[in-house]
């Protein structure tokens, strides 16, 4: 079972990635573990891998949740372990820490064309402010037209991560990426 830590790890603004080449190793190998509700997305392009510690044999990798509770936590962590023993890594560790609270700031420019791609709009913001959950309505661009003549239908969508809304221009339902 993971540990779960309140230990402070890297700032969003500071930089998480690696700092020696088998770090760097070991980031490239998790390049491919995607978040298994939106398998286009990496926990890399997610912001969910915080940070890469290689000891010898043994690797820590950190990792923060999209929101305490997220049920996909589980998956990605056991696709972590699996990608790093099957490359030969004895021990691998993934710990889970809860500060700083993950953000969609810490989502990569790439995770966010991916998003709109798979038609999931991504994050977006409401008067020139970032929106925060249940906060002011966010101008939504639609995924697969661009319009931005778009209603909120539920706060509520296939995730919880996710609002569900729809396109008046093109009349597309299409999931929203929540601002958090």
């Amino acid at each position: 079972m993971n540990a779960q830590h309140l230990s402070p790890v890297p700032a969003a603004d500071q930089a998480v990635g690696p700092r020696t080449p088998e770090e760097a190793r070991v980031w490239k190998l998790l390049e491919d573990v995607t978040d298994p509700e939106i398998p286009v997305l990496t926990v890399a392009d997610l912001g969910v891998l915080r940070e890469v510690r290689v000891e010898a044999e043994a690797v820590e990798v950190v990792i923060t949740p999209t929101y305490s509770g997220c049920p996909a936590m589980d998956t990605i962590e056991s696709d972590i372990r699996v990608r790093l023993e099957a490359a030969g890594y004895a021990e691998v560790e993934v710990t889970t820490v809860l500060a700083p609270a993950w953000t969609t700031d810490w989502l990569s420019e790439a995770g966010r064309a991916k998003l709109a791609a798979f038609g999931i709009a991504p994050p977006a913001e409401a008067s020139g402010s970032k929106r925060a959950l249940f906060g002011a309505d966010p101008v939504v661009a639609c995924p697969h037209c661009g319009a931005r003549d778009t209603e909120c239908v539920s706060q509520f969508g296939s995730t919880a991560c996710k609002a569900h809304y729809r396109c008046r221009a093109c009349l597309e339902p299409f999931d929203y990426f929540k601002c958090i």
